[in-house]
């Protein structure tokens, strides 16, 4: 894997951990702080479920799922000799956010979410990072079936 990209995984790992230090040590679980009044609050969530907040109390099933996806990633981009923009951005955005709820899930048993926008779920830094990455790797094979 080359080393932008390793970095890419290891910052979006190390600012979604820095970020839910900072929530768990700010917030109170439930009681939302206004940042932006009816628009952005900050409201700590412990989430067992995935990604948003949906399938909640599935603990067990999403370490697996997360252990999986982490794995099969890292393979995957450590066989690529090539970089190909925005896919393995995108492959990179996705495993650091994996890796960054699935140290919660080990840790605590559920992930720290906080960023509240009231007309999506309570998410975290980490999944951005993955929805951005899915996105980039959606852009990707559109881009791929266009040039061919």
């Amino acid at each position: 894997m080359k080393a932008f990209v390793w970095a890419l995984v290891t910052f979006t790992v190390l600012s979604d951990q820095a970020a839910k230090f900072l929530a768990s040590q700010s917030l109170t679980p439930g009681a939302p702080r206004a940042v932006v009044e009816g628009f952005f609050y900050l409201t700590l969530v412990h989430n067992t479920g995935a990604a948003f907040g949906v399938f909640p109390n599935q603990a067990l099933f999403f370490l697996i799922v997360s252990g999986l996806t982490v794995i099969m990633i890292v393979i995957f981009l450590r066989k690529k000799y090539d970089i190909i923009l925005p896919r393995d951005l995108g492959f990179a955005l996705i495993l650091g956010g994996a890796v960054g709820n699935l140290i919660d899930r080990v840790r605590l048993g559920y992930v720290v979410d906080f960023f509240d926008f009231r007309i999506w779920p309570v998410f975290n830094v980490a999944d951005s990072a993955i929805t951005v990455g899915a996105f980039l790797i959606i852009i990707s094979v559109f881009r791929k079936r266009r040039e061919a």
